[in-house]
């Protein structure tokens, strides 16, 4: 009798819980299933979400929670949290392709007497940009929209961090499209603090550390924060009909980050000169191990970098990831090979070279081509990023110390060129449908066009506006330290430190 009983409790037990499944099933409602912006529904749908549910007298939900606008905010606040939640760690991703990062990368790359004097260049910048831009940066890059610079809209953090409403007697949270104005400001002041830090690689081991600061903060104010306004915040850059010539797609820093930095960089190394001993002495990196385990920070930071830049967790996303990954590799493997078929052998060097070229070159096409495009683009920058490394450099004679211009200046440039050729509306659809790459229009040339024009621009801009700042330096405070504090190493004469000590 006992065994017929808990059989029979236990029958109607699993048939409740499947009775509940089915109700809650019932009042399970898609946001396919609500119109955006509407609140009519049938009445059998009015019926179902405003069923109450219950299993037992533990669980209820109240029928007014159940109407299709409740719905509608509990779906939005849902996405909010996944886009929020990726952006936040792009943010993340990309901070940490600084340090540890690139200091990792330059610093295997100079000799045992500078490697302090690498990472204290791109520690101190994490530090000293993040104030600035905090102060006034973001106000700078992102205040209003369109014309040649921002506003004073952000000066502070007025206007981006949350604030008490008294109307409401609740917390309020600035937002910027479908994410808070605080990850906004975040995720672009990760790219303010890395690109200064890329210039550091053409002027390393002979530049003086306060000519460095004094350098950063001003190209950080009057380059980088009008150039971030021009192309991602509706000026003269950007894409579309109040561009010049078109404007250009930029998706994460071809102009903006690579293309700046490495001609930047050029112009510092020609304006300081070459390192003591340059080229006849051999100038060899001294710990290639921090350099490929650098390179391959580098590479899984450029996940948020290029992911992150769509500013949403979807599909676009997903895309920008994967066409990131793609270029990397093609690059990696063309620079190793180029080596193998010149000097004999790959080497690691080449490889981690490589593939940070095939990163910086898919950069301003990330959200833009598709994922056989990205193998070209990355494979033909690991290629030239290679002759112009290694022929280049020392054809024109200037010391390019770890090589800024020759990747980030050279494989910037080729990237937002091809982004003209391979782009496609079925990556992003940002011209209404209209065919838009030099290859998917069929021959039409316009937004080739505007890329280069694009780059012509940029180029014109931060060269000439480095050279102006560079010289005011140097009449000021001088920009290159004195022979003997180079011979030394700037680790000890600098800061006082070695970054090894044998006993």
């Amino acid at each position: 009798m006992n065994s017929i009983l808990r059989q029979n409790l236990s029958l109607g037990m699993i048939i409740a819980l499947l009775a509940g499944a089915s109700l809650l099933a019932m009042t399970s409602v898609t946001a396919q299933d609500i119109p955006s912006g509407s609140a009519e529904v049938s009445s059998t749908d009015n019926q179902t979400a405003e069923t109450t549910i219950g299993l037992g007298s533990d669980i209820a939900v109240a029928q007014d929670e159940l109407t299709p606008e409740t719905l509608k905010r509990e779906i939005d606040a849902a996405a909010l949290a996944g886009h929020n939640a990726w952006m936040l760690v792009s943010c993340a991703l990309v901070l940490f392709m600084t340090a540890p990062g690139l200091a990792m990368f330059y610093g295997g790359l100079v000799r045992r007497k500078n490697v302090l004097s690498v990472m204290m260049q791109c520690i101190f910048l994490m530090g000293m940009m993040t104030v600035l831009w905090a102060l006034y940066g973001y106000s700078l890059a992102f205040g209003g929209s369109g014309g040649w610079i921002g506003n004073t809209d952000y000066l502070f953090m007025n206007g981006v961090q949350r604030s008490w409403d008294e109307a409401a007697g609740a917390a309020f949270t600035p937002m910027e499209g479908a994410i808070p104005r605080i990850t906004h400001m975040l995720f672009q002041g990760m790219f303010f603090i890395i690109t200064p830090a890329l210039i550091c690689g053409a002027f390393a081991e002979r530049m003086k550390f306060s000519a460095m600061v004094i350098f950063s903060i001003l190209w950080g104010t009057f380059i980088y924060c009008p150039l971030c306004h021009w192309v991602w915040d509706e000026g003269p850059l950007a894409y579309g009909a109040g561009g010049i010539a078109g404007g250009a797609l930029d998706f994460a820093g071809g102009t903006v980050v690579h293309i700046s930095s490495g001609i930047s960089a050029l112009v510092a190394a020609l304006l300081i000169g070459p390192r003591m001993g340059y080229p006849s002495e051999p100038l060899q990196p001294h710990n290639l191990t921090y350099t490929v385990l650098g390179a391959a920070m580098l590479w899984v930071g450029w996940f948020g970098f290029n992911a992150g830049s769509g500013l949403l967790s979807d599909e676009m996303s997903s895309s920008a990831f994967m066409v990131t990954h793609f270029s990397a590799a093609a690059g990696a493997v063309a620079w190793a090979v180029a080596e193998w078929i010149s000097l004999g052998k790959p080497t690691v060097l080449g490889a981690s070279s490589g593939a940070v070229a095939g990163l910086v070159c898919i950069t301003p096409a990330a959200g833009f081509v598709l994922a056989m495009p990205a193998l070209i683009m990355g494979a033909a920058a690991g290629l030239t990023c290679f002759y112009s490394c290694s022929r280049l450099k020392h054809m024109f004679g200037y010391d390019d110390a770890l090589d800024a211009f020759g990747v980030h200046g050279v494989g910037g440039t080729l990237g937002a060129v091809l982004t003209g050729v391979f782009a496609s509306r079925a990556a992003v659809d940002v011209s209404g449908g209209t065919p838009i790459g030099l290859i998917e229009s069929g021959g039409n040339p316009a937004l080739l066009i505007g890329q280069i024009v694009a780059v012509v621009i940029t180029f014109i801009f931060a060269a000439i506006g480095s050279l102006i700042l560079l010289k005011g330096i140097d009449i000021v405070v001088g920009l290159r330290v004195p022979a003997e504090s180079e011979q030394r190493g700037l680790d000890i004469t600098d800061h006082g430190e070695e970054g090894y000590q044998f006993a």
